[in-house]
């Protein structure tokens, strides 16, 4: 069995699956979890063909869950699946991963300590996925919570700042951290959360490493990595612009506009 994060775009429903309908099914007592943390038992799925195709064994409610999280929010995040090979028998690979999954704490700060605590005792990142069944990913994303100063870790755990502000605030440096955390306590002032946040603490513009002309060892300043989004930023938009216009030819005009910002 091997895990990984999938896109949305690249699974179908397999007519081996129980279920088997192009109709999504009743929801309503999973999309709440999922809105809020998301998938987190892998699908079961199998190669459908082609290398960049895979159908759905088993997880086929997880999977319209996630469609339906996707159009609500203009985005689809790729899930976590396991990949089956000739001979595994699906029941037994999904009770497993779900018993696996069932030992894990509730609550992703909880998720944390213990990861943390695993690590400390020499176990690696593929050690701990495997315990779990759960993929490398999924484990580095809760080991990133370790970036959260303390009391957001705290107000987090007791729900008062949402999944999605929690993990752009893991891209903020120690110094953010506390200027958002000093608005956030205070009653007359407006703490960003969610898109807005990342907004803030680029400044305006989150520019991906994506669109830089010139190679990514030779910018000076810091690059953010977005675990959740797997994407890098460029954390200084300024001297991003230098760096990119320096690239131009000598007749181009600059182009100090937002072009690859988000």
């Amino acid at each position: 069995m091997q895990l990984a994060h999938i896109p949305l775009d690249r699974l179908n429903i397999s007519a081996l699956n129980m279920r088997h309908g192009k109709r999504a099914p009743d929801l309503s007592d999973i999309l709440p979890s999922v809105r809020a943390r998301g998938v987190l038992v892998p699908l079961l799925v199998r190669p459908n063909g082609s290398p960049e195709s895979f159908e759905i064994v088993a997880g086929r409610r997880r999977y319209f869950a996630a469609k339906s999280l996707a159009d609500e929010r203009g985005k689809a995040d790729p899930l976590p699946c396991a990949i089956m090979e000739a001979g595994e028998d699906a029941d037994a690979l999904e009770a497993s991963l779900i018993e696996n999954v069932a030992r894990l704490d509730p609550d992703e700060v909880s998720q944390w300590e213990t990861f943390s605590r695993l690590i400390r005792e020499g176990r690696t990142v593929p050690e701990i996925a495997g315990t779990f069944g759960i993929t490398e990913l999924q484990v580095k994303r809760i080991l990133a919570l370790g970036e959260l100063l303390p009391n957001i870790r705290e107000a987090y755990r007791r729900d008062e700042i949402d999944t999605e502000t929690a993990r752009y605030l893991t891209m903020a440096s120690k110094a953010q951290q506390k200027d958002w955390l000093a608005l956030f306590a205070d009653p007359g002032q407006y703490a960003p959360r969610g898109y807005q946040l990342k907004q803030w603490l680029f400044g305006g513009q989150s520019i991906s490493t994506k669109v830089a002309l010139f190679a990514i060892e030779d910018y000076p300043g810091l690059i953010v990595s977005d675990l959740f989004g797997e994407e890098s930023y460029f954390a200084d938009a300024d001297l991003f612009w230098q760096k990119q216009n320096a690239r131009l030819p000598p007749s181009a005009t600059p182009v100090w506009n937002t072009v690859g910002a988000r």
